[in-house]
């Protein structure tokens, strides 16, 4: 009797280790492509053949965070999910992304014309300022590229310096006396006295991908590079110090072109799309889309417009509250009021 028994509790223990030995955890990391930023974001871990681990724990950006966690202090765009799970003597890292989008949908504008100027058809522009009663304007093009100072009224240039052919102009924007402007494709922007127009610098790009367009607010430059990423730099380093992810409440917004920096939002003209989006700095949200397809149908009645003539350039006059917009080679400059539509 002795002697079955210890046979039954030898196959017993036998049968016990060699389950436990093939004893497979295939764990998967639950968690939602998308969520706006006011909802709660819901995760969690599951194991296929039904198995609990013994401990889980999350963490968002190298953040320790829950499920249900509030995520509207987060910045939009993609943020990578860790779950760092122990089981037994065991432990597995798994990884997912996820994408932060904006709480509520954008607001829609119109326009109306307040003022019409002549504008030279020979700039093709990438970046547009007011300063003091003038208009500082960064124009493209291989060959062709400049940067001029020119006469509201008149469209007359002032003062122009060619940039050199090898160089595709974009995006420009003055702070403090120094002149910025970024290039296209050649990893690299130049700086310039502001009366003078002489060059006094250059400054390489770091992780941002090209050269489109620049504004600034009290402290940092912006800059976009055709993505959806807005960049922030060091005015006076010219480094890159962060970004953030332009987003609504459904997708990302990219190709964000020509920037200007008004009442503490980040107005921007979108690459062949005419419209002008207004961005939350400190979130990226898209929180209104001026609708400017009248006034490129507009244009097309005073000129013909080429395919790549579109809609670029935003300068603000922040003493009169003035809004100015124009295109690649318009022959008109507009001065606009924007409206909520009802």
């Amino acid at each position: 009797m002795r002697k079955t028994i210890f046979h039954i509790s030898l196959l017993f223990l036998t049968t016990y280790f060699l389950v436990s030995c093939h004893k497979e955890y295939r764990f998967s990391l639950d968690v939602p492509a998308k969520i706006k930023v006011n909802q709660k974001f819901q995760f969690g871990v599951t194991e296929k053949n039904g198995y609990k681990p013994d401990a889980v724990e999350y963490t968002l950006d190298g953040k320790v965070v829950a499920p249900g966690s509030d995520i509207s202090s987060y910045p939009l765009g993609k943020h990578i999910l860790q779950a760092k799970i122990k089981y037994g003597d065991q432990s597995q890292t798994l990884n997912k992304s996820v994408i932060f989008l904006a709480a509520k949908p954008y607001e829609i504008y119109d326009y109306e014309i307040v003022n019409t100027y002549p504008h030279d058809t020979g700039a093709y522009t990438q970046g547009l300022e007011y300063l003091d009663g003038y208009l500082y304007e960064s124009t493209g093009r291989q060959g062709q590229s400049s940067l001029r100072k020119t006469e509201i009224k008149t469209g007359k240039v002032l003062q122009k310096i060619e940039v050199p052919d090898q160089y595709f102009a974009e995006g420009m924007t003055i702070f403090g006396d120094t002149i910025y402007q970024l290039t296209w494709q050649n990893g690299k922007g130049f700086l310039y006295k502001l009366k003078s127009f002489e060059k006094i610098g250059e400054f390489p790009y770091q992780n941002s991908r090209e050269g489109w367009g620049l504004t600034h607010d009290d402290k940092v430059l912006y800059k976009s590079d055709g993505t959806e990423k807005i960049w922030k730099l060091d005015p006076k380093t010219q480094k890159e110090t962060g970004y953030i992810s332009c987003y609504t409440n459904k997708q990302a917004v990219k190709e964000l072109n020509e920037l200007e920096y008004i009442h503490g939002k980040i107005y921007a003209n979108v690459w062949m799309k005419n419209v002008i989006i207004i961005i939350d700095p400190a979130t990226g949200a898209v929180e209104g889309v001026a609708d400017m397809n009248g006034l490129v149908k507009k244009m097309s009645h005073i000129q013909h417009l080429k395919h790549d003539d579109v809609l670029n350039g935003i300068a603000y006059d922040r003493e009169n509250d003035r809004l100015f917009v124009t295109g690649k080679y318009w022959s008109e400059l507009f001065e606009i009021k924007l409206h909520k539509r009802k």
